[in-house]
This record gives structure tokens, sequence and C-alpha cells, in this order.
């Protein structure tokens, strides 16, 4: 089954998109596979990573600021070269194992839609598969 979502996303930042993704899975009926989350963006991205300190969403932002900053001297005349490079990096999807009818998750983990180049309005859809 697959379920299309859209979001307003911040200038930059992460979206947690964990009760989205849960409530796919749960509308599937399935019991036992899999689930694909994915953007279709070039400047925006999917991860899994912590969601209880609000500061670990703030360090993820800036650590791939300093590792891929937003320089003048890129060719694209978009001027969002920064936010491609980041969206690459991170990924457009994550799959997630489903069972007992829910994403299997860690305590602290969360669904995160990464916005690199906002604020926009932005898509991402939801692939269940299984049993």
């Amino acid at each position: 089954m697959l379920f299309d979502f859209e979001l307003e996303t911040p200038e930059q930042g992460l979206v947690d998109i964990t009760k989205e993704v849960s409530a796919a899975v749960n509308e599937s009926g399935v019991y036992e596979g899999i689930c694909v989350v994915f953007c279709s963006h070039t400047t925006a991205a999917i991860t899994i990573t912590e969601n209880a300190d609000p500061d670990v969403k703030t360090d993820f932002l800036m650590g791939l600021e300093n590792s891929f900053p937003g320089l003048k001297s890129y060719r694209h005349s978009g001027g969002n070269s920064d936010a491609h490079i980041k969206s690459a990096i991170v990924g457009p999807s994550e799959t997630i194992i489903v069972t007992k009818g829910k994403p299997l998750l860690g305590k602290w983990q969360g669904i995160y839609f990464c916005e690199f180049d906002g604020s926009r309005r932005r898509r991402f859809c939801v692939k269940v598969m299984g049993e």
C-alpha cells in the first residue's frame, strides 16, 4: 500500500513524521513486513535519529552546515548547492521493519523529514509491504 503525505516545512529543520508513518503502517493492515519512507525532493531528505532531546536536531543541522556550508563559489545557479549536497548525503529514504503491526523503532528513535531549502510545501510517501 502507498500513502502520500504533505507538510509545510521550516526554512531548515527536521520535522517529526513518526506519527504519520505509524498511522500508514496501521492502516495498511500489514503485521510483518517493511515500510519505505521516501521523499522525491532534491533539497530534502529522510532520516531516523533521536527523538527525546531537541538539541539532537539542532546539532544534526549544525553539523551538516559546518560540513557543507553555503559557499558563493558553488556554480549551481539556484544558489542552493549546499541543500542538494545535504540531501544527497542524508538520503531520500529510510526502510523500517514492520513487526506486530508497528514500525520497529528503538526507544529513542523518531523518523524525520529533513528540510534543507525551505520553507516549502513538501510531500513524502510511505510504501508498506508484507503480510
